[in-house]
């Protein structure tokens, strides 16, 4: 996916504030466990909390629920904040903002 220009991140903010009454948002974001089958000597970096085997997804969609990022495949144990801030998508928003 190419990453959006600030063009594109304006029309984004001016969609989320006229559609949703929400000022200067220029997406939405948020994460999903993937159940997967255990690869031979992953160890337990995949292992959650919850007793699965998981990848993480992790997107931010407009105020359309059009995918505009996506990252996917964090490992299943790691924390919602430290996937976001170490992913593409968290280091695109932090020049952005």
């Amino acid at each position: 996916m190419p990453e959006p220009y600030e063009e594109q991140w304006k029309a984004i903010a001016k969609d989320f504030c006229n559609i949703w009454n929400f000022p200067n948002c220029i997406g939405a974001v948020d994460g999903k466990h993937v159940n997967i089958e255990a690869s031979a000597n992953s160890g337990s970096v995949y292992f959650t909390y919850k007793k699965t085997v998981s990848i993480i997804l992790l997107a931010l969609v407009d105020a359309n629920y059009n995918f505009i990022m996506i990252d996917v495949g964090s490992f299943g144990r790691s924390s919602d904040g430290g996937i976001f801030s170490h992913s593409a998508l968290g280091k695109v928003l932090k020049t952005v903002v």
